[in-house]
């Protein structure tokens, strides 16, 4: 039985204070799930929340690293930097990373190789356009990221790592794949991964989806079958609204 996990992933949003009252906020409200909590948020923000949620079962995250340990690589954030100030998770190839910033399937590879060798748990994200999905390619282009990105990833720890299924047209947009297409989708993204390794792999590998993941809608969503969890961004952002999400 895979745990849930839900995941808020915060962008370019929050203070300080504003990170450490949330967590105060939640701590509370999360005793006793039995759902994984975790909050990705701007790497400004990281060590005080792993502060603010000591002794609590929060689990802090990243939204991105560089694929090398150091170097020449001004303004960027290493694993090395993440290790040291305790965080657990670390969000690789969102869409909004590889829209904006020129992230490749070749790039996420190295990052998810490296988080995994550091022994931080990497979320890996995926997802179609719309003008891919009105093209019937969906399935061609996850698989296509899918393989791509686990590439040189061994069995033992392919099992370990999240995939987030995020159809690009669904994040921010207030549209949401139905709770079926999601499934069915994820449901391919498993059998990729079984193909790739083991069915014994890919029944440990838990797969959220994400886009557009609200109070209103989670429910029908973890009812799926294959659906393990969401990656939430705006809706992770209001204590309430995060506890609802992860309370379903």
């Amino acid at each position: 039985m895979r745990n849930p996990i839900i995941a808020g992933n915060w962008k370019m949003h929050m203070t300080i204070a504003e990170a450490e009252t949330f967590i105060n906020d939640i701590k509370e409200g999360i005793k006793g799930t039995d759902v994984e909590v975790v909050l990705c948020a701007p790497f400004t923000l990281l060590k005080d929340m792993k502060l603010a949620a000591e002794g609590t079962d929060i689990k802090i995250g990243a939204q991105n690293m560089h694929f090398e340990e150091k170097g020449a690589y001004t303004g960027e954030i290493s694993v090395l930097h993440l290790k040291e100030i305790g965080a657990e998770y670390v969000i690789i190839g969102h869409s909004e990373r590889r829209q904006y910033f020129a992230e490749t399937d070749e790039s996420v590879n190295k990052k998810l190789l490296k988080a995994i060798e550091h022994g931080i748990m990497p979320i890996l994200c995926v997802g179609e356009t719309l003008e891919e999905r009105e093209a019937g390619s969906t399935k061609e282009k996850v698989k296509l990221q899918v393989e791509k990105a686990f590439a040189g990833v061994a069995p033992e720890s392919a099992g370990e790592v999240v995939v987030a299924y995020e159809p690009i047209w669904a994040i921010g947009t207030g549209r949401s794949a139905t709770s079926s297409d999601a499934n069915e989708v994820i449901e391919y993204i498993r059998s990729i991964i079984e193909g790739l390794y083991s069915s014994e792999v890919s029944e440990k590998v838990r797969i959220q989806y994400g886009g557009s993941v609200n109070p209103g809608n989670v429910e029908q969503i973890m009812n799926e079958a294959d659906i393990d969890g969401a990656l939430v961004g705006g809706a992770s952002l209001e204590p309430s609204s995060f506890l609802e999400l992860v309370n379903f």
